[in-house]
């Protein structure tokens, strides 16, 4: 069964079925603020009082437990870490103000929320980190320039950070732009030569029903019948090529070759053998031809499918089933690789562009495609394609 990757921007940690407001690396940027925040506050207060108050421990690793929900709530987690550093400030006499927690809160919200917010945030950061006990309400000039210097820091960084995703984000629109016109035109390519075929097919076949029409009906007829089919199968994917083509594409030249289709599955899991990726290959139930361009696209599939796992499943083991029924075929590729949720090394590293290809194959012939992590870790990707009724007949 393929499991679905979380929604973007509602990440979370799978425990016993449940998912958990935050991610793992949520909780690891809360434990390492916490623990920088506790031995500075501790070497401070060792150095200025000669003790180290316990209270001030437990709020300064409480102040720094909002940060677990940062990215789901950026302003709750900030007014949180921001109320708790007050209780802190007023609790315990302490010259340490601006800490890692604010710091990392602070820089959520500049980076999440428009720039009126960010502001009025660095201004409460500022304002409410000077209030303590033994200062207020006349903080000395060095913990306001050095509070107003931290928040500057931090809005700068949070910025240049927003500003180099956005290019990334952008770089990456293009090369996915770039992938699905590729592939587009690959598949333009193979369709081409498939009608190609089926064209020179009919050619042949009404020339032999021409010659025979006289002397052997029979022979004619069969031919005919032939010539039909083939004409009816080079009559659809001659519009799905249409549906394909686009406008200002260019145009590349590469050798042409026979193209592969179901019955080179094996020559595959061969290949994938040889290359390091044990795999097997099983087929459901009753096998029969396929049209040229469903073939080829099942082959592309299960070949891009094996790549990514070669690639990115580790020391795994792949599975292909192929599975034919009445009205289409199902073909799924699995691999028992680490990625078993969406913080799992596995799931976090699948590529992208592999994919786009391969659902444009399978939304070509009106089929569907999920790829995903599974339950018990690996990763799947499955896919079926539709077969209307007369197809299925010719090869």
């Amino acid at each position: 069964m393929v499991t679905k990757r979380p929604a973007p921007g509602a990440p979370g940690i799978r425990t016993g079925g449940e998912v958990l407001p935050w991610t793992r690396n949520d909780a690891l940027v809360m434990i390492g603020m916490a623990a920088v925040d506790l031995i500075g506050f501790t070497l401070s207060s060792q150095s200025e009082q000669g003790y180290v108050p316990v209270t001030g421990c437990f709020l300064v690793v409480l102040a720094a437990l909002p940060l677990l929900v940062r990215r789901r709530t950026p302003i709750l987690s900030f007014a949180a870490v921001l109320l708790l550093g007050l209780a802190l400030h007023l609790t315990v006499p302490m010259t340490q103000h601006f800490n890692a927690a604010m710091v990392v809160a602070l820089y959520t919200v500049i980076r999440s929320r428009r720039t009126a917010v960010a502001a009025a945030a660095s201004l409460a950061a500022v304002v409410m980190s000077l209030v303590d006990t033994t200062s207020w309400p006349k903080p000395p000039i060095v913990d306001i320039v050095g509070n107003i210097s931290a928040a500057a820091i931090v809005a700068i960084a949070a910025t240049v950070m927003n500003h180099w995703q956005r290019d990334i984000e952008t770089r990456r629109r293009l090369l996915a732009d770039h992938a699905v016109a590729a592939e587009r035109r690959r598949i333009a390519r193979e369709l081409h030569d498939i009608v190609a075929h089926h064209i020179t097919t009919m050619q042949l076949m009404s020339g032999g029903a021409r010659a025979n029409l006289a002397r052997d009906p029979e022979v004619a007829r069969e031919a005919l019948v032939t010539l039909e089919g083939s004409g009816r199968v080079a009559l659809r994917e001659m519009r799905q090529l249409l549906d394909v083509l686009r406008a200002g594409d260019e145009t590349e030249k590469e050798p042409t070759a026979p193209q592969p289709g179901v019955g080179d599955l094996e020559r595959l899991i061969a290949e994938s053998c040889r290359a390091g990726l044990p795999a097997s290959l099983d087929v459901r139930g009753e096998e029969r031809p396929l049209p040229p361009s469903v073939g080829l696209s099942v082959f592309r599939i299960v070949q891009e499918a094996l790549t990514n796992a070669r690639k990115y499943a580790g020391d795994a083991r792949a599975r292909v089933r192929l599975t034919y029924a009445p009205d289409g075929v199902t073909v799924e590729v699995s691999d028992d690789g680490p990625g078993a949720g969406p913080a799992g090394p596995g799931a976090g590293s699948r590529p992208g562009y592999g994919l786009v290809g391969m659902r444009e194959r399978a939304v070509l012939h009106g089929g569907t495609l999920e790829a995903g992590p599974l339950d018990k870790g690996g990763f799947q990707v499955s896919a079926r394609l539709p077969l209307q009724a007369d197809e299925g007949a010719l090869r």
